[in-house]
């Protein structure tokens, strides 16, 4: 019995009448902060709701027919998450007799569950974005074509200095113009279902045209770049979705660089997944690293990004059966990592 006790995969915790801990299997000693009673651990725990009596309340559990079900979060340790843990708390008799022994705690680590849950809240509304995104852009396109049109033609017709206002009042108008436009251009990139062009290249190659796109920005930011390329074996991979992905890396790394910095990019190959890391020595990321990723989220001044960037990229890359993380690099600046299988990029030759 003590062999089925110690492995089972569910933390389990056995108190007396007195709330004392009389034993706890393996996994509770790892999961579990330590405690001579199960009231002292369950204050060590952060419990979903509001500050409890664990006194009262295990020992109303005990005398009472019926379990109680908690959730709460258990530290992992002091660079880690925490763990999310469903706990239940049943009362333990002798036998078939009222007799009451102590209790039971029961505790699964659901973390992976709630990560789940969590990714998939995100693309739903990722999903729902998509699908308004494509009837903004039906409805507005042509009338925003039209606005600007319009605009071009009454700044054509103003003299040049004859109405110096009129004509910085039709800039402006102008410049909001082509900023919505730019927001809807966005909007329809997010919306699209189905990758672009198959153009083939090298993963280098791919990094280095990205490069030279975005090199005037490079230059006008005062960033210096750094490349470190995995140069043997590298695999030829349909390139148009990595590219679009690695623009907008760049981009945010010059713009989180105001005063200039470096910008290394390098890539690798590890366990059959191709790897790219895109590292900046900016400003850095929020409190809340994971939110950079939902549609609408930026840290830029206004006008400076339309909070899509990142969450279109993360949905280019999951097309691949890859992911997108973000870090923070010390002593200071990000670390945007992707990574997918070899085998769902490599071009068909």
């Amino acid at each position: 019995m003590g062999a089925v006790f110690e492995s089972l995969p569910s933390s389990l915790v056995v108190f007396d009448r007195n709330l004392r801990i009389s034993s706890r299997n393996r996994a509770a000693e790892i999961i579990l902060p330590p405690a001579d009673d199960v009231a002292t651990l369950l204050t060590r725990l952060t419990i979903e709701g509001s500050c409890i009596d664990w006194q009262s309340e295990l020992r109303g559990i005990i005398q009472s027919p019926h379990s109680r079900h908690f959730d709460a979060m258990a530290p992992r340790g002091k660079d880690q998450t925490e763990s999310y843990l469903s706990i239940v708390i049943s009362p333990l008799r002798a036998g078939d007799s009222s007799e009451v022994l102590g209790g039971l705690l029961l505790a699964d680590d659901v973390t992976a569950r709630i990560s789940m849950e969590r990714r998939l809240a995100v693309s739903e509304r990722m999903a729902a974005v998509g699908k308004l995104a494509a009837r903004v852009a039906h409805e507005l396109n042509n009338p925003l074509d039209g606005i600007l049109r319009f605009t071009n033609l009454a700044i054509r017709h103003c003299e040049p200095n004859q109405d110096e206002p009129l004509n910085r009042y039709l800039e402006n108008v102008k410049s909001g113009i082509q900023r919505m436009a730019q927001i809807l251009g966005t909007l329809l990139e997010f919306s699209r279902s189905a990758p672009g062009a198959m153009e083939q290249a090298t993963i280098n190659q791919i990094v280095e045209d990205a490069l030279a796109a975005m090199e005037g920005q490079i230059r006008e930011g005062n960033v210096t770049v750094v490349c470190n390329f995995h140069h043997s074996d590298m695999p030829v991979v349909r390139g148009s979705s990595l590219f679009q992905v690695l623009c907008n890396l760049i981009k945010n790394a010059v713009d989180a660089m105001p005063d200039g910095g470096t910008l290394t990019v390098s890539t690798d190959l590890s366990s059959g997944d191709v790897v790219v890391l895109v590292e900046d020595t900016g400003i850095g990321l929020p409190a809340d690293i994971e939110r950079v990723f939902e549609p609408f989220f930026t840290t830029k001044t206004d006008g400076k990004g339309t909070g899509l960037g990142l969450a279109v990229c993360r949905e280019l890359i999951e097309r691949l059966g890859g992911s997108i993380g973000a870090s923070r690099r010390e002593p200071r600046g990000t670390t945007m990592t992707v990574r997918f299988p070899q085998r769902n990029a490599v071009a068909t030759q």
